[in-house]
């Protein structure tokens, strides 16, 4: 069995990270110039890793092109709504990419899992997923799935991280640290979800995701790599010449409530 690989530098993470993040924004503009529509979707444990990786794949993405969706638990009218139908509106339109944030297989996880959803519920979600996403498929959807996967270890750990961290607390919530208590819960649901939706129109992709490093820059050159995106030429954009004064003199900045210098007192 192989051994665990070290964490991957700083510096060639860095390096690498910023030279898959201007491919990204090649996808950009192919997806606009050609009128596609791209769905990824992000799945995994909590703390595996998904977030970071979202973040990193739209920062330098224009946020009307790309936009991620994570909807928060459905209202009671959603609720007795068909389980797809709060999905289906955020899909992409023609030269838009969306970044699911979770998505519909929060049914195959954790509202199967904390029974959220009745078993019968979660067998009809398991039954008609496949052919969901067919459809989204058929009509031209390019859909692409990741599950992050995390150790028990490496994820208890994230979670001790962030109780200490303040900017980073409100990550944590008691069902996070509930799922502490149900990891195999939640494998056999991920088992399930997995045989049930693993399909070839639409199959997942498994991200090893114990080091935050590799596995963006893996799940990234992996989306590069499935995408049939060619560069688009620019448009040609020139500077222009800064025209003369016409006389215009700013208004006096104490008529103006100014934001203090805090850097000041540094």
């Amino acid at each position: 069995m192989a051994g665990k690989k070290s964490s991957l530098p700083r510096a060639p993470y860095e390096r690498e990270l910023l030279r898959l993040q201007t491919e990204l924004v090649k996808v950009q503009e192919w997806v606009r110039a050609e009128g596609a529509r791209l769905v990824v979707v992000f799945e995994g444990r909590d703390a595996a890793g998904k977030g970071g990786t979202i973040k990193r794949v739209a920062e330098h993405l224009n946020p009307r092109v790309a936009r991620i969706v994570a909807l928060p638990r459905p209202t009671e009218r959603e609720r007795t709504q068909w389980y797809f139908q709060r999905y289906v509106e955020h899909l992409p339109a023609a030269g838009e990419i969306v970044l699911f944030d979770r998505s519909w297989y929060n049914r195959a996880g954790v509202e199967h899992v904390m029974g959220f959803c009745t078993k019968e519920e979660h067998q009809l979600f398991l039954r008609q997923c496949p052919i969901f996403e067919r459809m989204l498929v058929e009509e031209g959807i390019l859909l692409h799935k990741y599950w992050f996967s995390v150790s028990d270890e490496v994820q208890q750990e994230r979670f001790r991280r962030r109780l200490e961290d303040p900017t980073r607390r409100w990550k944590l919530s008691p069902m996070d640290l509930e799922s502490i208590t149900r990891w195999e819960a939640y494998s056999r649901a991920k088992d399930e979800m997995l045989v049930h939706t693993d399909i070839s129109e639409s199959p997942w992709y498994i991200v090893e995701s114990d080091d935050k490093r590799r596995a963006r820059l893996n799940m990234i050159a992996h989306l590069l790599g499935s995408i049939p995106y060619h560069e688009v030429p620019p448009p040609v954009l020139e500077l222009p010449r800064r025209p003369p004064s016409t006389g215009y003199q700013r208004p006096p900045r104490d008529l103006q409530t100014r934001v203090p210098d805090h850097s000041a007192t540094l």
